[in-house]
């Protein structure tokens, strides 16, 4: 069975506790963001580290497995990464749509190696803190556009990313508990 595409708009993560994750991201101070985002790459690292097999096993039919959402999280770091670096250097750039959904498929990420993965993850979150910890000042507030017309300052884009990746270890440590041993 498919996965069941994600419709909903998250942007809500900003301003209230996700009541599934716990995360609260309005709490985040932004010279934070690039700490937690290394941070969260680390417990990638010991989530990839998990038997291959039961890394490529769906708990839930309609759901990824720990493998796809380790894949999902790298081309999250990898695309916002791209967002930030254009709110550096544009005015209120707009994004282009990614559909997390079709990259999945596409990409084969239910095909991909865990060790590249968890090196190309680690990777893009380097790059990623990288980028953050070179924010400064004003810079904070620097406006961009989704295209589905959401506004992000490169702070809540920080905010909003780091709830994606922290949620996905929420799902995922949960699924690989019920797997058992």
């Amino acid at each position: 069975m498919a996965t069941v595409p994600d419709s909903k708009d998250w942007t809500w993560v900003l301003e209230r506790r996700c009541p599934e994750c716990g995360f609260v991201s309005s709490e985040v101070p932004r010279d934070q963001i690039a700490a937690l985002v290394r941070a969260n790459a680390q417990a990638w690292m010991g989530i990839l580290a998990d038997d291959p097999e039961r890394l490529c096993r769906r708990v839930h039919d309609d759901r990824w497995s720990a493998l796809e959402y380790a894949c999902h999280v790298r081309d999250v770091l990898r695309i916002v990464d791209e967002r930030l670096n254009l709110m550096l250097t544009l005015d209120d750039p707009t994004y282009q749509n990614w559909d997390q959904d079709r990259t999945a498929v596409e990409d084969h990420y239910d095909d991909q190696d865990p060790d590249t993965v968890g090196a190309e993850l680690s990777e893009a979150a380097a790059t990623l803190a990288g980028d953050f910890d070179r924010v400064k000042g004003a810079a904070w507030e620097r406006r961009g556009t989704r295209s589905d017309g959401s506004r992000f300052t490169v702070q809540t884009l920080g905010r909003y990313a780091l709830h994606d990746v922290v949620h996905h270890v929420y799902d995922v440590t949960g699924d690989l508990a019920a797997l058992g041993s």
